[in-house]
């Protein structure tokens, strides 16, 4: 993973933390051939309102902090599963039903995967 990717995913997991988002993954898929993406961040929320504000913290500190504005963003109409698409980065919110039933982890299984301990 390059250096200004890292730079993305950290910023990204910050603000997740920020919002109590818990069980944070991170995919790094920048040696799979033909991948839309170069990492996946995967968290979850309790509810849908904390999924919502997950998210929009992400897109705050991501445009304040970075820059960086989203492409597209999925899924906030009802806040099981917002996708926030920022080309070189994914960032997957769920509730945790939505999560076991998606199950990218598993999907992307043969990326190489980092776990980030949930701040308590």
């Amino acid at each position: 993973m390059t250096e200004s990717i890292r730079t993305l995913v950290d910023k990204a997991v910050e603000a997740i933390q920020d919002k109590k988002g818990r069980d944070i993954t991170i995919l790094d898929l920048s040696g799979i051939d033909g991948c839309i993406t170069k990492a996946f961040v995967v968290c979850e929320g309790g509810s849908p309102s904390q999924i919502e504000a997950i998210a929009d913290n992400v897109s705050e500190k991501l445009r304040i902090d970075l820059g960086e504005k989203p492409t597209k963003v999925a899924g906030l109409e009802n806040c099981v599963w917002v996708a926030m698409d920022y080309v070189d980065i994914m960032v997957h919110i769920f509730v945790p039903e939505a999560r076991d039933h998606y199950d990218l982890e598993h999907l992307w299984s043969d990326a190489p995967t980092e776990l980030i301990p949930n701040l308590d």
